[in-house]
């Protein structure tokens, strides 16, 4: 059975602008995806093909220099860029919730740890101070991190990188949201927390009933976390599907070239799959397809034409003119 839509972006775009107005950096480009109750979409690309900023436009908070120029952003119904600052305030934390990459971002290091997961539960929820400190003891607990009655009272610096980065899950499902957004939650762990983190997210999933978006470049997190997929190129989304369809059947030859990178067991002695050239600078992107200058299976029409997307499977679309 369907679960009810619960997150709908339609033709999202978002530029950067310099201070003159000289230089139009298109960060995000006429991106459309559904997200459903409970789900779990990867949002997956090289560094600069727009993953983060993406993640930012959806809560709205873009720097001074980003705009959101055109689309829409429909969660639970309500199109949040019509929303005024205040009532996103309200949203932030409550309903929609975000795991940055690096947790020393979003922890004050003048406020304890108590101090900061209680903060939510105070302003979302009216709760005491002393009953938003029981509950930062109980959600401590809930994150796996030992002796809550102690961690409460420490400061961020006084505690270890995995340790951090579970008090900002902690913080991020205080309030009971009903979307979590994860902007690479795992680079600055090793493998062995790395593990034991996606772990642990995965079950706050399942006991909170929490929809996610997962930003990574790591295809085998994708692979163990996500329902579905949408791969990212150049602020656009090239091809989104089931993740068993992308990975079993790639149509876009960037997606195909992502998955042909990583190592595999068994293939010591041979060589990686390397994609050849860089991305293209988002404010001075190629004509056509961006990717046509480093794609290995390019037509005459990729230089000049830019695809549209075409339906290759069951929730399956890519945009390549070799499907168009």
């Amino acid at each position: 059975m369907t679960q009810p839509v619960l997150l709908e972006v339609q033709g999202l775009t978002t530029h950067y602008v310099s201070a003159r107005g000289t230089r139009v950096t298109r960060a995000v480009q006429d991106v459309s995806f559904t997200l459903h109750d409970g789900e779990t979409l990867g949002i997956v690309g090289e560094s600069g093909s727009g993953k983060s900023t993406l993640a930012l436009s959806l809560l709205r908070l873009l720097p001074p220099a980003a705009r959101i120029v055109g689309g829409s952003v429909r969660f639970e119904g309500e199109d949040l860029l019509a929303k005024a600052e205040s009532e996103m305030r309200h949203i932030r934390g409550k309903r929609m919730a975000m795991i940055l990459q690096d947790p020393m971002a979003s922890l004050n290091p003048l406020f304890t740890v108590g101090d900061q997961v209680a903060e939510p539960l105070r302003i979302h929820e009216g709760t005491s101070r002393r009953g938003a400190w029981d509950r930062a003891r109980g959600l401590l607990g809930a994150v796996r991190i030992s002796a809550p009655d102690m961690r409460v009272r420490n400061y961020p610096h006084e505690l270890s990188g995995g340790m951090r980065q579970r008090i900002v899950g902690a913080i991020a499902i205080s309030c009971g949201p009903r979307l979590l957004i994860a902007d690479e939650p795992t680079t600055s762990l090793d493998v062995t927390i790395q593990a034991q983190y996606l772990s642990l997210l995965r079950e706050l999933q399942r006991a909170q009933r929490l929809a996610m978006i997962f930003i990574t470049h790591n295809l085998g997190i994708v692979a163990r976390m996500c329902d579905a997929v949408a791969v990212m190129y150049a602020g656009r989304v090239v091809e989104a599907g089931p993740v068993r369809e992308i990975f079993n059947a790639p149509r876009h030859p960037y997606t195909r070239a992502l998955i042909e990178s990583i190592p595999r067991l068994g293939e010591a002695n041979g060589r990686l799959t390397a994609i050849e050239g860089q991305p293209p600078d988002p404010a001075a992107l190629p004509e056509g397809c961006a990717f046509h200058p480093r794609c290995p299976v390019r037509l005459e029409k990729c230089a000049t034409e830019r695809p549209r997307d075409t339906v290759v499977g069951a929730a399956h679309r890519t945009a390549c003119w070799l499907h168009g």
